[in-house]
């Protein structure tokens, strides 16, 4: 399919006028003058950044209002339904599937089964599903430039490679150019974590923080970092891999071939592994070890409490180097805190090194679909980076 053309998409043709449309999506409604006073742009400036923007239909002006001695201001809003966006996220088994407006606000979605991990079989799906998504309405196959694909491992954004995803067993796995042959659509492949960074970021528990960290607990144990109010990728795309941290020197072995990682010890499938050991009952879910670890099983209470304390120390470590204000804990791991929250904070204040352990964390539930509207916040993106 012939990518469709870029035709009245935003006019963000300078840093200024990013600096102006970013800062309005993400704080807005603003006047001019606030604009002006939080980014450090001259008024001038501010105003010829925002005309090609509001007569291009993404921001508007809102009735004049008085906030003191002076003229009335009209405050800038961001149009929300000028382009919607799609998100994709791949895990082992589906995929996940979103419309969002430009505050990546979740319009509609879907879940498809993935019959296969193959990766033609992969491009596909994804293709099969972006076609859904777009014919529910006229106005988001009109209006749907961008789409944002997301995957667990280690991901180059800018090459739109997978170099190693360790759940859909790929090793260096071309994935945007052919879904941008299959969907017309301007795709952009990132890690998930990452993805859901730049989510919290621009619309969630990350606004005004100029450094945070967002923490995944799952089947993976992920980090998205944000330093100086950007995103961390570092040099080779792998910033932040907190389940990587070694945190015991005799614990098991990981996937990624090292021992005594966070994610051996701690994500599901390990925890899951280090129960059926316990006990000895092979056939064990996690839902079952939840249940009676809940109800006084001590073997088991011991492999959350174990958990708990590897987490926190991945935790501590990365508050000792990079020193966030704040660190979100979310993830399908989180069902299960109560069994190692008491763990996890002590050792994390034990650990935390100095003012380091001020460090805010702040816990909260991730349905499924965020996954997915973390990709899309990453197709908005493509508003701002040529």
């Amino acid at each position: 399919m012939t990518p469709r053309r870029q035709s009245g998409r935003a006019p963000v043709t300078s840093p200024a006028s990013a600096t102006v449309f970013t800062t309005v999506l993400t704080q807005g409604p603003v006047s001019r003058v606030e604009v002006a006073r939080r980014t450090g742009l001259s008024s001038a400036a501010v105003t010829k950044a925002a005309r090609p923007l509001i007569e291009a239909g993404y921001l508007t002006e809102l009735d004049s209002e008085q906030t003191g001695i002076g003229r009335p201001v009209s405050p800038l809003e961001v149009r929300a339904d000028r382009e919607f966006f799609l998100g994709i996220k791949i895990t082992d088994s589906e995929l996940i599937g979103v419309v969002t407006d430009l505050r990546a606000q979740i319009l509609v979605t879907r879940f498809h089964r993935l019959p296969s991990r193959k990766p033609d079989a992969v491009v596909s799906g994804v293709a099969e599903m972006a076609a859904e998504l777009l014919a529910l309405s006229p106005k988001y196959t009109k209006r749907t430039n961008s789409l944002g694909v997301t995957v667990a491992g280690d991901v180059d954004r800018e090459a739109g490679h997978v170099r190693y995803s360790p759940f859909l067993h790929w090793q260096d796995v071309q994935l945007a150019e052919p879904i941008g042959e299959a969907t017309g659509l301007e795709t952009t492949v990132d890690n998930d974590v990452k993805a859901i960074t730049v989510a919290e970021r621009w619309f969630g528990d990350g606004i005004g923080a100029p450094s945070f960290a967002l923490v995944t607990l799952g089947t993976g144990i992920g980090c998205g970092l944000v330093v100086n109010g950007a995103v961390v990728t570092g040099s080779h795309g792998v910033a932040g891999e907190i389940g990587h941290i070694p945190v015991a020197g005799d614990g098991p072995l990981c996937h990624c071939g090292a021992t005594g990682c966070v994610e051996a010890i701690a994500s599901t499938d390990a925890i899951v592994a280090q129960a059926r050991t316990a006990t000895g009952e092979r056939g064990l879910t996690m839902a079952e070890i939840v249940t009676r670890a809940r109800t006084g099983d001590q073997a088991l209470q011991r492999v959350f409490a174990r958990a708990g304390v590897a987490i926190g120390r991945g935790l501590a470590a990365m508050a000792n180097l990079v020193g966030p204000e704040r660190i979100i804990v979310s993830g399908e791991g989180l069902d299960a805190y109560d069994l190692f929250a008491d763990e996890l904070r002590e050792t994390f204040a034990t650990h935390a090194f100095g003012a380091a352990a001020q460090c805010e964390l702040i816990l909260r539930p991730l349905p499924f679909e965020e996954w997915a509207r973390g990709a899309a916040a990453v197709a908005v993106q493509t508003l701002f980076i040529s």
